[in-house]
């Protein structure tokens, strides 16, 4: 799946796939926001680990992976 993170004072969002359930994902957002941890630990599709302070979170976008188009579209 997909999480979008936006974070405060940042131009970019950070994007990254994951093999974590929505619900999982949802509750670290939960507890890094009610001061549980602090910091946001998230784990992308490779095994790298993606950490952000909780109060920079802007939002954070959870869905599913869309396929990216390949080619060229009809004229």
């Amino acid at each position: 799946m997909e999480v979008k993170i936006g974070v405060q004072h940042a131009s970019r969002e950070l994007v990254l796939e994951s093999e974590q359930s929505p619900e999982e994902v949802q509750q670290l957002v939960a507890d890094a926001l009610s001061g549980k941890s602090g910091l946001l630990e998230l784990t992308d599709d490779k095994g790298r680990k993606v950490l952000v302070p909780a109060d920079r979170l802007a939002y954070v976008e959870i869905g599913e992976v869309s396929a990216r188009k390949v080619g060229f579209g009809a004229i």
